[in-house]
């Protein structure tokens, strides 16, 4: 259904799942988009941009095993996230379609797959979701870091819907949905994030 329109941009809106949608029409071009991407400031070293990353990894190292495997799912030029997820002992995996776009990592599965301020980029978000959720091994998770979206009289001003790149956005429904789907449930640690968990148990537990 319409949701809201603004120069240039027109909404659409699940009501099952609450999920917010740019018309497809609208998407910038690929090369547009890498070129967005490479504006990020997203380095590694950065002590303000891990302090951001921190609002995930805070949360999802206390529900990790020692030495676990993961897989940064859309890391980025820059893979903070994954680099500060090795600092902590665990081993990671990377891949994104512009700039880790090797296939391998999809082949392997996982202890958990994290995915920072990426899916508000998903032009295809339930392949997407289905894609990650078939990485995590039984007892793991899927962690998510993205803007959930506002109610409607806030989302015209929100900064948020305004990066040209940022084409869907969710709500905790979206997230409960997905994972209610695949009889997985889901917590909410902090703001804008959501862990959705694989049930069953790690191998050796």
């Amino acid at each position: 259904m319409p949701y809201l329109s603004v120069p240039g941009r027109d909404y659409g809106f699940c009501p099952a799942c609450e999920a917010c949608f740019l018309d497809p029409h609208q998407r910038l071009p690929p090369v547009a988009e890498r070129a967005h991407y490479l504006h990020h400031r997203n380095d590694p070293a950065d002590p303000g941009y891990r302090r951001f990353l921190s609002k995930l990894a805070g949360p999802l190292l206390a529900r990790l095993p020692l030495a676990a495997d993961g897989l940064d799912y859309g890391c980025g030029p820059g893979p903070a996230l994954a680099r500060m997820l090795r600092e902590a002992g665990h081993k990671m995996a990377l891949y994104d379609p512009f700039f880790h776009p090797a296939t391998g990592p999809l082949d392997q599965s996982y202890d958990f797959v994290t995915c920072t301020e990426t899916a508000e980029h998903f032009h295809q978000p339930a392949a997407e979701f289905e894609r990650m959720m078939a990485l995590v091994r039984p007892g793991g998770l899927l962690a998510v870091m993205t803007g959930f979206h506002p109610r409607a009289e806030s989302f015209r001003d929100w900064p948020y819907r305004q990066d040209a790149t940022h084409v869907v956005f969710y709500r905790a429904a979206t997230f409960r949905q997905i994972a209610a789907q695949k009889g997985w449930t889901c917590e909410f640690p902090v703001t804008d994030v959501a862990f959705l968990h694989r049930p069953g148990a790690r191998p050796g537990n």
